[in-house]
């Protein structure tokens, strides 16, 4: 094409309308061709895509044509000027693509009903198809003609603003649509982390739960084997029962008994336990260690004494029984139970401390007993059998003769 013709460049779309005077008459249809010169460009723009308009044009070239997308269109405008290849080419083109509109505008008769199916098909935004229809229509003069150019002219800055606007619109839209993108990604990667710690849980929760079913299904086997085997002692021992009842009716006898007899040995009369006792020996432990012992009678007294050497707790009980008393021994906190002392020292009518080798407690405790009840304490410093001897043999022979038995 560009070898045939030269590219003139076509009226500019929005100047002064160059219409032809004369009006068509008749009832055929206009040609490409036989349009106003200054209609092929918005016919050629409107109604046929870029991309059919350059097939037809290398069709009718026999070639590719290599100018670019304007040139292509300012060339084919050219060519539709006057009756050729590419026009007729692009005549049949129009009448194909649109060839049921052309079939509702030929049903209008007059001006008004051409321009007024015009105006619907603006209505609706379509106008591709109405403008060919209408331009070629038989009835389109002068003014409609120009009515239909402003018209066009007119959709076409506004197509041009409304795609600014869907244009600034969709670069919002991708923007939101990248921060988006971006916020589901936080949020994937939130849900996968938040996931994973769940699944790591139930396993931990999985994991506990078979622990605890194998412990319960060991201790199930364990009371099982443990029920078995009483049922075998059972069977192997049929009166295992009632023995048992009667070791415990035996136990129970033996308890009464020791404390019917210690009732009965503290209900004697303290004169014949001081007559049945032999009169004292004179003490080993006293002589070895150079000490006039002077013999007393304790007249069946509870001697209670506090600490001392675990070794010499025998020979304190032998001193005591030979001066007639009654022995009893704590040792001061060490290992007896501290509470039980309270107990013993209620019970004795006479305290020997020996201070060296006893607690703290058991000391004060000792002490501020004795200094409420007005009881008789005998303090020892050195914890042995000689200290022990001479804390008896200080006493008055007459110490605890006015002190009542125990009840």
């Amino acid at each position: 094409m560009c070898d045939q013709h030269s590219l003139a460049t076509p009226q500019p779309f929005g100047s002064p309308l160059p219409f032809e005077p004369g009006a068509h008459t008749g009832s055929r249809r206009r040609r490409l061709w036989e349009l106003p010169a200054h209609t092929h460009c918005p016919v050629i723009g409107v109604c046929l895509p870029l991309g059919v308009l350059r097939k037809l044009v290398d069709k009718s070239l026999g070639g590719q044509a290599v100018a670019d997308d304007y040139e292509v269109h300012v060339g084919a405008v050219n060519e539709c000027q006057r009756r050729g290849k590419l026009s007729e080419a692009l005549q049949r083109e129009l009448d194909r693509r649109y060839a049921q509109v052309l079939r509702q505008f030929a049903a209008a008769k007059t001006t008004d009903a051409a321009l007024a199916l015009w105006q619907q098909a603006c209505d609706r935004g379509d106008i591709a198809a109405a403008l060919w229809a209408t331009l070629t229509h038989p009835r389109c003069d002068v003014p409609a003609q120009q009515r239909v150019y402003r018209d066009v002219h007119m959709i076409q800055h506004h197509a041009g603003a409304a795609v600014r606007t869907d244009l600034y619109r969709i670069l919002g839209q991708i923007e939101q649509g990248q921060a988006n993108e971006r916020e589901l990604h936080q949020l994937r990667l939130r849900h996968q982390q938040l996931q994973s710690a769940r699944q790591a849980e139930g396993e931990q929760q999985q994991a506990l739960l078979m622990r605890t079913r194998a412990e319960s299904i060991g201790k199930d086997s364990v009371i099982a084997a443990l029920r078995a085997e009483l049922a075998e002692l059972q069977q192997a021992v049929p009166d295992l029962a009632a023995r048992i009842g009667l070791t415990q009716r035996v136990a129970e006898l033996e308890e009464r008994n020791r404390q019917l007899v210690r009732q009965l040995g503290e209900s004697r009369s303290p004169r014949m336990a001081a007559e049945a006792a032999p009169e004292p020996e004179p003490v080993r432990a006293a002589e070895d260690s150079g000490l006039a012992v002077m013999p007393i009678r304790l007249h069946a007294k509870a001697v209670l004494c506090v600490g001392g050497r675990d070794g010499s707790v025998s020979q304190y009980r032998e001193l005591v029984e030979q001066h007639g008393g009654r022995f009893s021994h704590h040792d001061g906190g060490r290992e007896d139970n501290a509470r039980l002392l309270d107990a013993s020292l209620a019970a004795a009518d006479l305290v020997i401390c020996q201070a060296g080798c006893i607690s703290h407690n058991a000391y004060w405790l000792v002490k501020d007993h004795c200094k409420r009840t007005g009881k008789r304490c005998v303090y020892v410093d050195k914890p042995s059998v000689a200290s022990f001897a001479k804390s008896l043999a200080s006493l008055p022979k007459d110490a605890l003769a006015d002190v009542s038995p125990p009840a």
